[in-house]
């Protein structure tokens, strides 16, 4: 790994899974005994929550709960 002129560095696809890391998840960095940590900073919003958050108000259509139940019934 080898840090860009800003600093930053990619966390590998195998390790961001392993340590279930999502993009827009929040980290801390800490140095212990000499070596740098990243955790999940505590008190994040949970994955399904940042989902419903981004979508909240994006809706284009004004439809009740019913009307979309029977179109996903075919109804």
């Amino acid at each position: 790994m080898r840090l860009t002129s800003k600093s930053q560095v990619t966390i590998p696809k195998e390790i961001r899974e392993k340590a279930g890391l999502h993009p827009g998840d929040d980290v801390e960095f800490r140095v212990v005994d000499g070596e740098v940590r990243i955790t999940r900073a505590p008190g994040g919003p949970i994955r399904g929550a940042r989902a419903v958050q981004a979508m909240r108000g994006r809706a284009t259509v004004k439809m009740t709960t019913e009307e979309i139940m029977a179109l996903t019934r075919g109804e």
